[in-house]
């Protein structure tokens, strides 16, 4: 039991201190490791920031954001605008290619399009991201390259070995079907996790990832 509240209260005491988010109406549950965030933010940045603090918290092996959005007056958008400035700032942003496109719905954007590389897509959830009035991400961009699984295995492997926060005796196994690939074994950290799945997306060719590591803590 002890443990388990002295989680809780890490993952309080880390959104506290994180800056970038505002606690005041977030609520910490924990059982055993797996965090679940409830409440509200004033931001789309602090929805995914609160997360991120609460995976960087040792013992946590789970986040699940249930944080809702909730946006000051002064910082809604009406769905024109808000599709206006979200293919605005996709389109200065050489990383992602051109045929992507953002709609919006009372905060609600979708982004549809078909890129190469799975960080081409990341790379467009982030520049929405930032935008004022978001609420939420729905990302429907297609990654369209055909290759051998064979070859996207290897390259994904590769990836891996060349990764620093990747240990050389790591278990993680890669299986791959068509341009699909799905990560299992263990990870000690929620940073060694993120570094598997960025190299993962990295790749090129991989459509999709599936994340069934287990964080040690």
């Amino acid at each position: 039991m002890a443990k388990t509240k002295d989680i809780r209260a890490a993952v309080e005491d880390e959104l506290i201190f994180d800056p970038l988010v505002d606690s005041s109406d977030i609520r910490v549950e924990n059982m055993g490791g797996n965090v679940a965030l409830n409440g509200t933010v004033p931001s789309y940045p602090q929805y995914l920031e609160a997360a991120a603090a609460a995976r960087r918290v040792a013992g946590v092996t789970s986040v699940h954001n249930h944080l809702e959005v909730v946006l000051s007056t002064g910082d809604e958008r009406d769905d024109a605008l808000l599709s206006t400035a979200a293919n605005n700032a996709l389109e200065l942003d050489i990383t992602v290619p051109e045929g992507v496109e953002a709609t919006a719905h009372n905060g609600n954007v979708t982004l549809a399009g078909i890129v190469r590389y799975g960080y081409q897509r990341t790379a467009a959830e982030a520049r929405v991201a930032a935008l004022t009035g978001v609420r939420n991400i729905k990302d429907d961009i297609e990654i369209s390259w055909d290759a051998d699984p064979v070859d996207v295995t290897a390259a994904v492997q590769d990836a891996l070995d060349r990764n620093a926060l990747i240990p050389d005796d790591s278990d993680v196994l890669i299986d791959t079907d068509g341009n699909a690939v799905t990560l299992t074994g263990h990870v000690r950290t929620w940073a060694e996790h993120d570094a598997v799945l960025d190299a993962a997306w990295m790749t090129p060719a991989v459509y999709d990832v599936y994340d069934k590591l287990v964080v040690t803590g």
